[in-house]
């Protein structure tokens, strides 16, 4: 049975030193989403019921039910019916800095993982051919997998390299960039086009999501030193769950 007792201490301390003037419902929704900031439950942890929230902190359970409500709308929890609330995890990307979703994660302590769905040597589709500089006929190496962090879908990706940098799909097993590189062929720099939008039936399958959950589409473009296209990737990130982030300089 997990223990709480930290999390009451800390929500009880920080509900005395909010804004008094909020509503208390706000309060707590305030005081819970800087405790899931601040690690005190982690990514995927179960929070305590509703009525064990309630009893710990003199709430009533309108109020306790009013506060989850507004973290699950702002994406910091998920809710199911018959289920426990449980954490979103919920990671933020620097814009400015390529690096690979495996690398990623392990900088922010967490654990990368996979589900692939296919690894294929096929031809490339009209956005592909354009996108890597390829022609119609040539062979391509399509990498489609759901992206986990802690064992959690996060993401669905869908990258496309030419052939002549990586011979076979089956070759990558965690990191694309890390066989690439062992190959000579790391990408130098890149470029991202990023868009909203509703994921389909099959996003919300793969990415264990709610019908009409957004996304973040996030259409990346690699090249090597010499300019050559290297990669061409779209990712589907579950919107309730990643943000992107950028350092602005005046």
């Amino acid at each position: 049975m997990t223990d709480f007792t930290h999390l009451y201490v800390y929500l009880i301390k920080h509900l005395d030193s909010e804004n008094q003037s909020e509503p208390l419902y706000r309060r707590l929704s305030l005081a819970l989403s800087d405790a899931l900031k601040s690690n005190i439950l982690p990514a995927s942890a179960h929070l305590p019921s509703e009525r064990k929230l309630s009893d710990k902190l003199d709430l009533s359970r309108v109020t306790v039910r009013r506060a989850l409500d507004e973290l699950q709308a702002d994406g910091f929890l998920q809710r199911r019916q018959g289920a426990r609330t449980s954490v979103t995890p919920r990671l933020e990307k620097p814009l400015s800095v390529l690096t690979g979703f495996s690398a990623e994660l392990r900088a922010r302590g967490m654990e990368p993982g996979q589900r692939w769905i296919s690894r294929k040597v096929v031809n490339p589709t009209p956005i592909e051919s354009m996108a890597l500089g390829v022609s119609p006929t040539e062979r391509i190496v399509r990498l489609i997998r759901v992206r986990l962090a802690d064992g959690v879908p996060i993401a669905v990706e869908r990258a496309a390299v030419p052939q002549k940098y990586l011979s076979d799909g089956n070759l990558v097993t965690h990191s694309l960039y890390e066989v690439l590189a062992s190959a000579g062929a790391g990408p130098a720099r890149g470029i991202q086009r990023i868009r909203a939008g509703i994921m389909t039936k099959s996003d919300t399958e793969l990415l264990e999501a709610e019908p009409g959950s957004p996304l973040l589409i996030v259409e990346r473009r690699c090249f090597l030193e010499d300019g050559r296209p290297v990669e061409f990737t779209e990712t589907r990130y579950n919107g309730e769950r990643y943000d992107f982030s950028a350092e602005l300089k005046i």
